[in-house]
């Protein structure tokens, strides 16, 4: 343990209270985007974990991120809707990455790990990136907001293949929401990378 850190006492309480401020985060920020009829879809680890409770709530994970798909045309009138509802946007460096990040704080006081971040919709997250992210049309509603569809998701989990990514998809997978018929769905660029987390499903 890293001896600056820290310890504050365990507490159910705290635990609850980091899953619902993230919730909180997701919600506020999609009926912005909706009450302004901007176009969006939630991704990333909330995307996932939306598609895992339609099988099996118990195989939920959470997650600390809330990645909203916008296009980059809409970015100015979106960050209007965004900073109307309490955020404050900001772009920020990124390790290793040649472009910054645009990203939501959640008030002006904010860290970054509280932000909805912005991937923009059908361009390449990364210049390295095999394909680019989907549009926002290959989304669906949702309970309380637009959800990006099964296989846009998956390539995009593809695409990034970090660990998280990798997660990510085992969980998909777990719960039967991707097989093997699902290679045949992927760019061939991402094929290779499906059939290794098919084939090694426990990592």
């Amino acid at each position: 343990m890293n001896a600056k850190a820290h310890l504050a006492p365990v507490s159910w309480r705290r635990m609850i209270c980091a899953v619902e401020k993230v919730r909180d985060r997701l919600l506020r920020a999609a009926k912005a985007l909706e009450d302004s009829g901007i176009p969006y879809a939630v991704v990333g680890g909330n995307a996932v974990a939306a598609w895992v409770s339609r099988v099996d709530e118990a195989a939920v994970r959470n997650t600390r991120d809330v990645d909203i798909l916008l296009r980059r045309a809409d970015l100015s009138v979106a960050t209007q809707s965004l900073e109307a509802a309490g955020f404050v946007y900001r772009r920020v460096a990124s390790l290793g990455q040649p472009v910054g990040l645009d990203l939501f704080l959640d008030g002006p006081t904010a860290s970054a790990r509280d932000a909805v971040h912005v991937v923009f919709a059908s361009e390449r997250v990364r210049p390295d990136s095999p394909i680019p992210s989907p549009d926002v049309t290959e989304s669906e509603p949702a309970a309380h907001f637009r959800l990006v569809k099964l296989e846009g998701l998956v390539r995009m989990k593809l695409a990034a293949f970090r660990d998280k990514d990798r997660t990510h998809l085992r969980d998909l997978i777990e719960v039967g929401l991707i097989g093997s018929s699902m290679l045949d769905a992927v760019p061939r660029a991402l094929q290779e990378r499906l059939r290794l987390l098919l084939d090694t499903p426990e990592g």
